[in-house]
C-alpha cells in the first residue's frame, strides 16, 4: 500500500479530507488501508483509482484478488507487459 501512502502524503492537508469525501470514505479509513489494517472494498478501490487519476490503481489496492473481481483487466494487463 505504499502507493496509497505516498499519494495521500503528497496531497496538501486540506485536500486529504476532500479526497476522502470524493472516495465516499474518511481519512482514517484510507489511512487504515494504506497501513494494511483494512482492505479496500471493490467499490472503494474503483473510487480511489478514479479520484487519484490512476496514481493508485485497483490492482495496487487488491493485488491478491483483482483478477477474480475485474477479469476484463487481465487482457489489458497482458497488453501492457
Amino acid at each position: 500500500m505504499d502507493k496509497l501512502k505516498s499519494f495521500i502524503a503528497s496531497l496538501p492537508p486540506e485536500e486529504r479530507d476532500q479526497f476522502a469525501r470524493r472516495c465516499r470514505t474518511t481519512k482514517a479509513f484510507l489511512r487504515n488501508i494504506a497501513y494494511g489494517q483494512r482492505v479496500a472494498g471493490e467499490k472503494l478501490s474503483v473510487l480511489i483509482e478514479r479520484e487519484s487519476g490512476g496514481a493508485v490503481t485497483r490492482l495496487d489496492l487488491r493485488p491478491d484478488d483483482w483478477r477474480d473481481i475485474w477479469p476484463e483487466l487481465v487482457a489489458k494487463q497482458r497488453e501492457a507487459a
